[in-house]
């Protein structure tokens, strides 16, 4: 089988990890940067120009698009798509993960378990937009945000108003979310392939640090998920039209709740938690639904 992994930079340790599964299971591999690609468009059919030549004959791609190339990287998965090569990642799941709005939308629409979530075309009456959150404190997220960048947690309600303003003063577009205080500081990564969870691990902030991000210094462990966790994991993925996916949860008095669907899961932390080979997963996921030619 002919694999493409679309991704910026062969060294990064998720690229690398997919492409030596591949290969370990007997598959040609090859890596493409998806902003040097030319999309070509016509009558005859669509085509992919990369680094002198066509792309041709791939039996499936796996997208690592990064958030900030999300416009060029799904046109390229697209084209893909339209070239009826299998992707792991849709170009329609991808868009949908992007946008935080509109996945917490697509999960409510599903009954998914959610933080309380408020979004305002720059209302001045930001103090009723904090009380719908739930009151201070709240957590104000950039639409754009990755990796917890972006991310502010407004301990009362005049740092909730201040900080809001300064946003809505930027035209940042922000969204106000509950803050869970039992979940202290943590969340659960849910990997999930093909309808089912994979691996699983619980990531805890560094002292004095809400977000739990391990690019932020957070620690993680391994965690054995609940029906319910599992459940809501597998749910939210489909819902969003991923088969592959890092499914963010919070534990919260309610169950489980869900901050945002990942397209482009980093495979680092999650192997490295677990020891499990979730790359080997995926590569699987490709075998079990490409009919090779």
């Amino acid at each position: 089988m002919k694999i493409g992994v679309l991704s910026r930079n062969e060294n990064l340790y998720s690229t690398r990890r997919l492409v030596e599964a591949a290969e370990e299971r007997g598959h040609e591999v090859k890596v493409i940067d998806h902003l040097k690609c030319n999309i070509e468009i016509e009558q005859s059919g669509p085509r992919l120009y990369y680094d002198g030549s066509y792309l041709e004959e791939f039996d499936a791609v796996i997208p690592r698009i990064g958030a900030s190339v999300t416009f060029y990287g799904t046109a390229v998965v697209r084209q893909f798509e339209m070239m009826n090569v299998f992707t792991v990642a849709g170009s329609r799941g991808i868009i949908h993960s992007r946008d935080k709005l509109r996945c917490l939308q697509v999960l409510s629409k599903e009954g998914i378990g959610l933080p309380k979530t408020v979004f305002t075309n720059y209302s001045k009456d930001v103090k009723h937009v904090v009380k719908s959150a739930g009151g201070a404190p709240v957590v104000l997220k950039l639409l754009e945000g990755t990796q917890g960048l972006g991310v502010v947690l407004a301990e009362n309600q005049n740092a909730a108003q201040s900080v809001l303003e300064a946003f809505n003063g930027l035209k940042a577009r922000v969204i106000v979310q509950e803050f869970i205080h039992e979940a202290k500081g943590a969340d659960i990564r849910a990997f999930v392939v093909d309808g089912q969870v994979v691996g699983a691990m619980k990531r805890q902030g560094k002292e004095g640090e809400f977000r739990s991000n391990l690019h932020r210094g957070g620690s993680s462990v391994v965690i054995e998920l609940t029906p319910e966790e599992k459940a809501t994991a597998i749910l939210a993925s489909k819902a969003v039209g991923l088969a592959v996916a890092g499914v963010d949860m919070l534990q919260s008095e309610r169950g489980p709740l869900v901050l945002e669907v990942n397209s482009s899961p980093g495979l680092q932390g999650i192997e490295k938690t677990t020891g499990l080979d979730i790359a080997g997963n995926i590569i699987e996921y490709i075998e079990r639904n490409v009919v090779t030619k």
